[in-house]
This record gives C-alpha cells, sequence and structure tokens, in this order.
C-alpha cells in the first residue's frame, strides 16, 4: 500500500512544473509581480496577508483555492479565518489582470501560490521557482478549516499533529512559523497569555517589558481585534529576527514561543532551530523556500481533477 502511495504522490508532483503557462500564458510571473508589489505598495500589511491565505488555503483540501469560494460553506467564515484572513480583494485585481492576457488558463490557486512567493520575495525575504499547474477546486470545506488549521493557543504536539496530517514535519513547523517576521496579530490572539494563562496568571515565558506593553494595548474585556506587531522592530523586513525574538520570550503568540520554550518533547529539536535560525539568515531563508515549496504540493489537484476558475469567489 505504502509503495502504491509513494508512486502517486511522485505522479501528482511531476505534473506539476516552473514552466506550465510557458506557452499558454508566458507572462504571467510578470504580471502577478507587478500586482502584487502594487498591493503592497499600497498596504506593507498585504505581504503577510497573501502569504497566510496561501497557508489557510493549503492546510484544508490542499492548495486548491477552495479558501477563494464564497457561499454558504466557505471557509471565510470559519473562526480561524473569519475576520482575520484577508487579501481576497487583491486575489481578485490579480485574476482579473492574469484573465484579461490569457483567458481561462490559469488557476487562483496557481496564482495564490505565486503571490505568497513575490509577497516574501518584496518584503527582503528568499525567493523559489513556484511549480504551477495546480487545478482550483469545485467545493469548499469550512469544517476542515475549523478543525485542520493550526491554533495559535495549541501547544506543540497538536500543531506537529497537523502538519503531519498534509504530510509536512515538525521541522516544517519550526520553518514556516518563521512567516511571522512580517504582520499583525489581532488581541484576541494572545490575549489568553496575558492575564488567565492556565495555573500561572500571565504566561511566564513572556518577556516582562513585553507583557505590560501587551497588557495595556490589549486589557481585559477590552477590543479583541485591536492588533500588533509579530516581529517587534522588524515587522515589515522578512528576516531572521523572529527567531531573535524567541530566545528573549518576545514570541508575541503561544504558539510562536512554544517552539524555543515548550515543556513538549519534542521542542528539543524546535529549540535547535530557532536557535540556529537566530543566528544565519542564510540557513532560514534557505529552509523557508524548501518548506513554501514542500507546502505548495500539498494534495494539489491536476490533469482533468477541478477546473481553472473564471472568477476566484465561485465554480464556474
Amino acid at each position: 500500500m505504502s509503495s502504491m502511495i509513494l508512486c502517486s504522490t511522485v505522479t501528482v508532483r511531476s505534473q506539476l512544473t516552473s514552466d506550465f503557462y510557458q506557452n499558454t500564458c508566458p507572462n504571467l510571473l510578470q504580471i502577478v509581480r507587478r500586482e502584487v508589489k502594487t498591493a503592497i505598495k499600497n498596504e506593507m500589511r498585504m505581504a503577510a496577508s497573501l502569504l497566510r491565505l496561501h497557508f489557510h488555503d493549503c492546510f484544508v483540501n490542499g492548495c486548491d483555492a477552495s479558501i477563494l469560494l464564497d457561499g454558504s460553506d466557505s471557509e471565510k467564515f470559519a473562526v480561524p479565518n473569519r475576520n482575520s484572513v484577508r487579501g481576497y480583494d487583491v486575489l481578485d485585481t490579480i485574476k482579473s489582470a492574469v484573465e484579461s492576457a490569457c483567458s481561462g488558463v490559469v488557476s487562483c490557486a496557481d496564482i495564490v501560490a505565486i503571490a505568497a512567493r513575490d509577497s516574501v520575495l518584496l518584503s527582503g525575504g528568499p525567493s523559489w521557482k513556484v511549480v504551477l499547474g495546480r487545478r482550483d477546486g469545485l467545493v469548499a470545506n469550512q469544517a476542515g478549516a475549523l478543525n485542520g488549521l493550526p491554533s495559535p493557543f495549541e501547544n506543540l504536539g497538536n500543531i506537529t499533529l497537523k502538519f503531519a496530517a498534509v504530510s509536512l514535519t515538525i521541522t516544517d513547523v519550526a520553518t514556516l512559523s518563521g512567516a511571522h517576521t512580517i504582520g499583525l496579530a489581532r488581541c484576541i490572539t494572545f490575549s489568553p497569555r496575558l492575564f488567565n494563562f492556565p495555573g500561572t496568571g500571565p504566561d511566564p515565558t513572556l518577556d516582562t517589558n513585553m507583557l505590560t506593553e501587551l497588557q495595556n494595548l490589549c486589557p481585559q474585556n477590552g477590543d479583541g481585534n485591536k492588533t500588533t506587531t509579530f516581529d517587534r522592530n522588524s515587522n515589515d523586513l522578512f528576516d531572521n529576527h523572529y527567531f531573535k525574538n524567541l530566545l528573549s520570550g518576545k514570541g508575541l503568540l503561544f504558539s510562536d514561543q512554544t517552539l524555543y520554550s515548550s515543556s513538549d518533547a519534542a521542542v528539543s529539536l524546535t529549540k535547535t532551530l530557532v536557535e540556529s535560525y537566530s543566528s544565519d539568515s542564510t540557513l532560514f531563508f534557505k529552509a523557508f523556500a524548501s518548506s513554501m515549496i514542500k507546502m505548495g504540493n500539498i494534495s494539489p489537484l491536476t490533469g482533468s481533477a477541478g477546473e481553472v476558475r473564471k472568477n476566484c469567489r465561485v465554480i464556474n
């Protein structure tokens, strides 16, 4: 059985190629890069939003742009995505520009993958060859988004299990968490650490000065939608500063700091990775590019499966 699964995986991956649109939409990469650059120029935070959108898409139904679908079962309304995942309008704009150049050719799923890569690159991070040829899914999966996406409140063991469910490793957990070197988080995603951490009051792993600052920003019973930066002092630049923060207890989310300060047995590996990435940005960049390629390969629809949506929000 395992050999059959392996053969199937190899077959699927071989259908994704970096030159998939070479003849049918030769200017695709330039078009997407131009639109992403414009979006980030208009709002720097959009780089993090487009990167996160790719992540939240691939963990549910695979990388099939199901997160973009509207409707009663839309993944947009699942708790991990509601009032949190954004950038849908930017994807609409990119899709429109691509359709003007090559109508009915390029999938929304591929556009999401390219936009994520460009968001990292344009923020100062690494680049990688995005393999292409994904097709768009025909159904959304709100329940899958609710249950399958890692939560900022979960321990390292649970997060690792959710990554393993989509064939990603604990190394990928630590590496892809480095995406939090850019972007913002809402008070609601970390406020339990500030006052009512189980059995302790404030989370003892949180830097005391940062704790005071965050308690003032996010008081008990305050506005949970207020935001603050993930990566203090280096928020708009994609770099390894996120990992430096973890060394001094300045990870914003519980799921961030747990990579270094967890009591889980698995932390021995993630702690080593945090230390290595914090001192070697080249190592982190190389590992991040590799993990993003792996993530982009989660259960893609290829060949005659799915479709190429004309409008990313609805099936044809």
